[in-house]
């Protein structure tokens, strides 16, 4: 890995940190509501919604970067 995709993949770091923050910051009471739906949902459910998430990250990266 050069330097440039170095410094690529931690801006990507830092920006999914800033995006993971968003909703704590801005709503507290509507993330601690978010959490606890989570906790209520089985492995197959989580595991389907980690995967919508991969896939639309990618798609809208393929987007941009084509």
């Amino acid at each position: 890995m050069g330097s440039g995709m170095w410094q690529d993949f931690f801006s990507a770091v830092a920006l999914v940190l800033v995006f993971e923050g968003l909703l704590p910051f801005l709503t507290p009471n509507g993330y601690r509501k978010a959490v606890q739906s989570m906790l209520q949902m089985n492995d197959r459910q989580l595991r389907v919604m980690g995967l919508l998430s991969m896939l639309s990250g990618l798609f809208f990266l393929y987007l941009i970067r084509n």
